[in-house]
């Protein structure tokens, strides 16, 4: 059997569109390196599949690496699960989490299943641009961060206390270098 899944995505272009054409005895490893290689994001984030109900409700989990186990469902592994062993009627909706950080996705649906085979995972349409991948080496450009100071000294701070009445001595001696907490 042949899947014919149509990805999407709420944030960026209104018209981003990837389509794949999967072998139902494919991996997931390979419709995630598909997705990938469709949008050019590198293969660096801790990725997963989730299996959705008609209401985007998150079920069945499928990572990129053998994880602690959720009590509700069984660890499964990208590249241990085939296709066919989750996805069995059209119609399936699944979310694919492209960053995990900020919990950006994907959304995903068995739109066709026809009859026939091929190799792996292919993307047979792509339309509009993928959202702005953060960089890795930045996981929060774009966030609006304080310095230390500013939380550790911020205006509701200033104004409850004066900062002349903190006695630092004592705080000078705490050091966490060792690696221990206290």
């Amino acid at each position: 059997m042949i899947y014919r899944f149509v990805f999407s995505c709420e944030e960026g272009d209104p018209t981003f569109r990837r389509v794949f054409e999967a072998d139902a005895d494919a991996t997931f490893l390979e419709l995630h390196e598909a997705i990938l290689k469709s949008v050019g994001y590198p293969d660096d984030q801790m990725t997963s599949f989730f299996l959705c109900n008609d209401e985007w409700e998150k079920g069945q989990e499928v990572t990129l690496v053998e994880m602690d186990s959720n009590f509700e469902y069984d660890n499964m592994v990208m590249n241990e699960t085939r296709l066919s062993d989750l996805i069995e009627e059209q119609g399936q909706r699944l979310i694919y989490v492209f960053d995990p950080m900020f919990e950006r996705y994907f959304f995903g649906s068995l739109k066709e299943i026809k009859p026939g085979s091929m190799n792996g995972v292919e993307c047979v349409e792509s339309k509009g641009k993928a959202p702005k991948q953060l960089k890795s080496e930045d996981p929060l450009a774009g966030i609006d961060r304080k310095t230390d100071d500013d939380f550790l000294f911020d205006d509701e701070f200033k104004d409850e206390y004066d900062l002349g009445d903190i006695d630092m001595e004592g705080f000078q001696d705490l050091s966490f270098d060792d690696g221990t907490m206290f």
